[in-house]
């Protein structure tokens, strides 16, 4: 007789190449058929709420990597909080508005812009955020993230806006709100203001000059010495383009400067410094004449190299020692230091720059000039009058736009600006980031310096497509209707038509009626121009999202970006919020690198390094993708590569194959039937499910701390080394073998229907169209979907310590015994393993272990016989086991026909004369 037919052989349909490119979208369709987002709602409503608040993607753009890892993270998240047993509503986001969206608008219209009016236009910037939030909604939901993708927040939506001017109108309520001329970042390409998190820093290349300042006024008498020769003030500086704006120097009170006489003159340095200046500046022909406090020179004047005006020598502590002259060249209209020291002095804050980069057209002698040729210019008539003492270049750190990636420059123009020590908004602010939970820890001193140091937060731009700043001018005297009820009256308006009534309508259309300028008493009035800054519009976020829907709640449990979002969304939503409601608007910030190619680099389309989410799902599926983001310890940059992808596909090969096996063979299993008693489970199998709560406790502490690669490693290791290596290999012949109705079948069932009920629940955050695959395909009744169904407990009363600790040591003389089969197949002495026989030598410490499980070694080894003896003719001494030897023979007897093991008894039953007698056994049993 055949007597395959009557082994118990693995049969599933689940198959064994996954096909994922092709299987994933009839998941996606599934899920929609059983409405599975409308299942989770219901089914979580009334549990603890978890509530992960999502950073809005800008709509511009296929989806990148960053996209990818961001948000597969968060749905990892989300998904693993539901199966803890909390409600975990996610409303995905789309940030609408900004200068991108506008720009590239322009570009599509070319002249057809000029025909329209800015409502007109703004329809059209609309429209394209519209398709890019429908694309990216479709790719998002390819990568099997779940979510509200029917409700979405959009920050151009009416409801949206009119929350902005609404959160707008609440810091003008307490005051935080004000227009002032300061220094800004301002990108001449793009014309606008930037925000902080708007600036980039990369190197660039700018002009490094010293130039001398004469000085005009009296001399302190204690320094009456000097007036024999000319007295100089040596600045330092590496933007010539500035000298134009120069009203002052400054000096440091509490540095000492000294007056070195070179070349008939007297030049004045930091005493720090000027040995280093004077090599600079190649004077090797020198000595200090005098050394005095900086206060000696306090509010005197030196002159302007060019111009018919003086400079005015201040005090400031911005001055250091690291760099420069000691004495610092002062623009008040072209940095932050020089406009803080300026307005201390009452000078003016002023700026010949235009929008555009270019000069004012009245600037003596540069007039109408670009910058970019300004420096070289300005640097010509410093040499032509004599004040260029050094002139050089210097690679360094500089400041660039975000989106045209140009250098950008700090000008001074009237910006709208929130306060932040109007109501204490940086205290406050500091306060609240210590209470929230930052991870990795290094968070929080990274925002904590940010807000430290930051200087009031300019909201205002110069572009149109975004929400309009609502404050109308009064048309007479120019009084701005800073008024919190009358910006709550237009948000109203907002809300019933959206922003774009700003410029549609006229401003006593807006206004509400009977309104009047409260210094002059005119009802006539004008509107602001500017729009406010994007950072602001996403900023809101917790209080038009969180807030107003009835599934979320503010602050919310969790926001999870990049790491530069400590500068960009984290830190406008806790300013904001800090600002109306003082506290933060989350309780806990997880970040995450960036990804980079296989070599370190940034990617880049010009550098070619792009791998797209679109392409790695074409080839390998979104699973891959999802694994690559589970794989890795997220905390810190991510490197991509197609090596990368491969080795992630084969693990995950080994995972789905491991699942497979599982399936096979279930064939035919009752959970209600099938399932046995825990005191009934064999030793091994007890084992297996030790390994298998031990694992589930791993896995639950790790998505509790977010630790994702934990979670990998663990399942990966536990398919591979504790089942498909060990426990798979070694049952397959009890599997196989055993009558059906034995308890040795029947424990092996039941045991490997927990493992994989289990593995399944824990694998679905992470491989979510996989997890659902093999679901689908377990036996018993269950939920319609696996992300219905919870995560499995850990039982402690399986953990067995003193189990595992044998079993491993059982591994050990395994791993000795596999070597020496592994060479006695390679010296052609035998085939397979079940041709084998094995003796061993056990050490003292090895003796009772192996002599205990003497009769299960066999099976252990996948040999057919092993006998403890001191008595060994060829032993090898194992390699990590001292005193263990081995010895490898042919097994004794004939082989098995059907279960393939050499036997002393095959032969012996005239029935079945070519089985063993174990095999006979299991045929009369049934």
């Amino acid at each position: 007789m055949d007597y395959k037919d009557t082994l118990n052989l693995p049969k599933t349909d689940f198959p064994m190449r996954a096909n994922l490119p092709k299987r994933e979208p009839e998941l996606l369709k599934h899920w929609q058929q059983i409405d599975l987002n409308e299942q989770l709602e219901k089914n979580n409503q009334g549990k603890e709420s978890f509530i992960l608040h999502d950073g809005p993607p800008y709509a511009n753009g296929h989806l990148h990597m960053g996209h990818a890892l961001n948000k597969i993270l968060k749905d990892i998240i989300v998904k693993s909080k539901r199966m803890q047993g909390f409600f975990t509503p996610y409303v995905p986001g789309w940030d609408c508005h900004g200068l991108p969206i506008e720009l590239m608008v322009d570009k599509k219209l070319g002249k057809k812009k000029r025909e329209m009016s800015k409502a007109d236009f703004r329809r059209q910037c609309r429209e394209y955020a519209k398709v890019w939030v429908q694309t990216q909604s479709e790719e998002f939901q390819r990568l099997g993230i779940f979510g509200d993708w029917e409700n979405p927040y959009l920050t151009m939506t009416p409801d949206y806006e009119a929350t902005t001017a609404r959160e707008l109108a609440r810091l003008v309520e307490r005051g935080s709100l004000y227009k002032g001329k300061k220094p800004i970042h301002w990108c001449s390409s793009c014309v606008t203001a930037l925000a902080e998190a708007e600036v980039e820093y990369d190197e660039h290349v700018s002009p490094s000059i010293y130039v001398k300042f004469p000085y005009v006024d009296e001399l302190p008498a204690e320094l009456s010495e000097l007036s024999e020769k000319p007295l100089n003030f040596v600045i330092w500086t590496t933007t010539p383009w500035t000298i134009p704006a120069n009203l002052g120097i400054c000096l440091n009170p509490e540095l000492t400067y000294v007056a070195v006489e070179a070349k008939g003159e007297y030049l004045v340095l930091a005493e720090g410094l000027y040995e280093g200046v004077m090599q600079t500046l190649g004077i090797e022909d020198y000595s200090v004449a005098a050394t005095f406090a900086a206060e000696l020179f306090d509010n005197k004047n030196c002159r302007h190299p060019f111009y018919d005006r003086n400079s005015l020598l201040m005090l400031g502590d911005h001055v250091t020692l690291e760099a420069g002259t000691g004495c610092v060249h002062t623009a008040p209209g072209h940095g932050q230091d020089d406009y803080v020291v300026g307005l201390k002095y009452g000078l003016e804050i002023y700026n010949p720059v235009d929008d555009y980069g270019r000069y004012r057209q009245d600037l003596e002698l540069f007039g109408g000039m670009k910058l970019k040729d300004a420096n070289a210019a300005v640097n010509a008539k410093l040499s032509e009058v004599g004040a260029l003492l050094h002139e050089t270049q210097v690679s360094h750190s500089y400041p660039h736009c975000w989106r045209c990636k140009k250098p950008i420059i700090f000008r001074a123009t009237e910006q709208w600006f929130i306060s932040m020590e109007e109501n204490n908004l940086r205290q406050k602010a500091l306060q609240e980031i210590e209470k929230v939970e930052w991870i990795p820890s290094w968070g929080r001193n990274r925002i904590f310096n940010m807000v430290e140091a930051r200087p009031d937060w300019c909201i205002s731009r110069q572009r149109s497509w975004g929400v309009p700043i609502t404050i109308a001018y009064c048309e007479k005297c120019g009084e701005a209707l800073n008024d919190g009820k009358i910006m709550h009256h237009i948000a109203d308006q907002f809300e019933a038509t959206g922003s774009d009534v700003w410029f549609e309508k006229e401003a006593s259309e807006l206004l509400p009626p009977g309104t009047v300028c409260p210094a002059c008493g005119h009802d006539k009035f004008t509107k602001e121009s500017d729009i406010l800054d994007v950072w602001f519009d996403s900023g809101v976020s917790h209080a038009a999202v969180c807030e107003l829907r009835e599934e979320l709640q503010s602050p919310a449990d969790l926001y999870l970006e990049g790491s530069d979002q400590h500068r960009g969304w984290f830190h406008s939503s806790l300013l904001e919020s800090v600002g109306t409601r003082d506290r933060a608007p989350y309780k806990s910030v997880l970040t995450h690198g960036f990804v980079l190619d296989k070599d370190g680099r940034p990617m880049s389309k010009s550098m070619g390094n792009v791998i797209a989410p679109e392409e790695i799902i074409k080839k390998y599926g979104a699973e891959i993708l999802r694994l690559w983001v589970t794989a890795t310890d997220y905390r810190d940059d991510i490197r991509l590569s197609q090596e990368t992808l491969q080795r992630l596909s084969d693990a995950y090969r080994r995972i789905r194959n491991t699942a497979r096996y599982l399936l096979g063979n279930l064939n035919g299993f009752d959970p209600v039937v099938d399932t046995v008693a825990d005191q009934d489970l064999l030793e091994m199998d007890r084992w297996a499910m030790s390994r298998l709560n031990r694992l589930t406790q791993k896995v639950a502490s790790a998505y509790d701390k977010y630790e994702f690669h934990v979670i990998y490693h663990a399942i990966h290791n536990f398919c591979t080394i504790d089942l498909s290596a060990f426990y798979l290999d070694i049952l397959k012949d009890r599997l196989y073998t055993s009558p059906k109705q034995s308890i040795a079948y029947r424990s092996a069932r039941a045991t490997m229907y927990q493992i994989l009920d289990a593995l399944t629940r824990i694998l679905a955050p992470v491989l979510s169209f996989t997890a659902e695959e093999i679901w689908l395909d377990l036996p018993g009744q269950r939920e319609a979907s696996v992300h219905l169904a919870d995560f499995p407990q850990v039982n402690s009363s399986y953990l067995d310590d003193q189990l595992e600790e044998r079993y491993e040591q059982l591994h050990k003389v395994r791993l000795e015994v596999s070597r020496q089969l592994e060479k006695a197949r390679a010296d052609k002495q035998l085939g397979q393993s079940l041709e084998a026989k094995v003796l061993l030598d056990a050490p003292e410490n090895y003796q009772q272990l192996l002599t205990d499980y003497l009769d299960a070694l066999p099976t252990y080894f996948i040999v057919s016989q092993v006998e403890l003896t001191k008595n060994l003719s060829a032993a090898v001494d194992a390699e990590n086991i001292p005193g263990l030897r081995l010895q490898i023979l042919p097994a004794d007897g004939e082989k098995c026909e059907r279960c393939w093991n050499y036997a002393t008894s095959v032969g012996q039953n005239n029935e079945h004369p070519t089985i063993c007698a174990r095999c006979t056994d299991a045929l009369a049993a049934g």
